[in-house]
């Protein structure tokens, strides 16, 4: 009778057994591939991957100084609160549809909550010390030092744009590498244009 019952635990256990074996390699696979393997994912290179989590971060930080720039302690000028508004109006959306290529792609997401070796090696990033003297400042310095540095940023944004247009492959990663030169290059010259430069 014990021997009638163990015969199907047996199978069981190593049914179970080659399933976990089979589900780590596979895992394993996916990870060195260069483009995705997960059944009716988008193919996508690693240019269009590193782009995406780059510019995720990067767009990140580009509403928190905008959030800055909109809460009362700042003191801004009515022009940078248009601006710093309309930055995190375009860009908020931006961010949730990069985020869905990631599941399409069949990519965790890696952005703010990570170590911030990745946030930082973009073009334009600001360090955690500009971040605060930012968050510190008021008034007419709070305007020069947010536009300085938006500029900066946005100039970033620009060059991996430009870059990841005959890098990348993925057609929505090349249309939104598009969209941000032509927007971001517009308000850099608003920007300048309110610095007198």
């Amino acid at each position: 009778m014990r021997l009638t019952r163990s015969g199907p635990i047996v199978l069981v256990s190593a049914l179970l057994l080659l399933t976990s074996c089979s589900g780590h390699g596979s895992h394993s696979t996916n990870a060195a591939a260069p483009t995705t393997t997960v059944a009716g994912a988008v193919p996508a290179t690693a240019a269009d991957i590193d782009f995406a989590r780059g510019m995720l971060a990067h767009h990140q930080q580009a509403i928190e100084m905008a959030d800055l720039a909109l809460a009362a302690r700042s003191g801004a000028s009515a022009a940078v609160l248009d601006l710093a508004s309309r930055i995190k109006a375009a860009q908020g959306p931006e961010i949730d549809e990069m985020k869905q290529w990631f599941v399409s792609w069949g990519q965790p997401t890696v952005i703010a909550d990570h170590d911030g070796h990745d946030m930082g090696s973009m073009d334009g990033m600001m360090s955690d010390g500009e971040m605060k003297k930012l968050a510190s400042a008021t008034g007419d310095a709070f305007d020069q030092l947010w536009l300085t540095m938006m500029i900066e940023h946005h100039q970033g944004a620009v060059t991996e744009a430009t870059k990841v247009k005959t890098t990348g492959s993925d057609p929505r990663v090349l249309a939104l590498a598009d969209e941000i030169v032509a927007t971001q290059q517009r308000e850099i010259t608003e920007m300048q244009a309110l610095l007198g430069n």
